[in-house]
């Protein structure tokens, strides 16, 4: 039952970056997020709904175009943390960036994400 909690938190939160319109947006993120969420994000740490919501519009104003953000494995959850891997395609063939987000779930909603963009290089053995 918690799996499927966080599965529709994040799938939640992922389709704020597929909104039909920006003014979905904060309504998606407000049902998924924590009012102090804790982001972790490629240009460091920010708090709070707004902060996501401007990451997320930045996302959605792709030079390449609009694109299109999906969750691409099952959610792993060991208690409170989860992880999943998603994929941001741009149109007609555009860049393509893939990533692992890690989340904390505290009270059905999402209070810390960490995001991970690209692709982990294998260690010189």
């Amino acid at each position: 039952m918690q799996v499927e909690t966080a599965r529709s938190a994040i799938d939640t939160f992922m389709s704020a970056f597929n909104a039909s319109d920006d003014n979905y947006v904060t309504d998606l993120l407000s049902q998924a997020l924590t009012s102090d969420v804790v982001f972790w994000g490629p240009l460091g740490r920010s708090e709070g709904i707004a902060a996501v919501e401007q990451f997320v519009r930045d996302i959605r104003r792709h030079p390449a175009g609009t694109g299109t953000m999906v969750r691409c494995s099952a959610v792993d959850m060991p208690d409170e943390w989860t992880r999943y891997r998603w994929v941001f395609t741009t149109p007609d063939g555009g860049p393509r960036l893939a990533g692992t987000d890690v989340v904390h779930l505290r009270r059905s909603l999402i209070d810390q994400i960490i995001v991970f963009a690209g692709e982990i290089e294998s260690s010189a053995s």
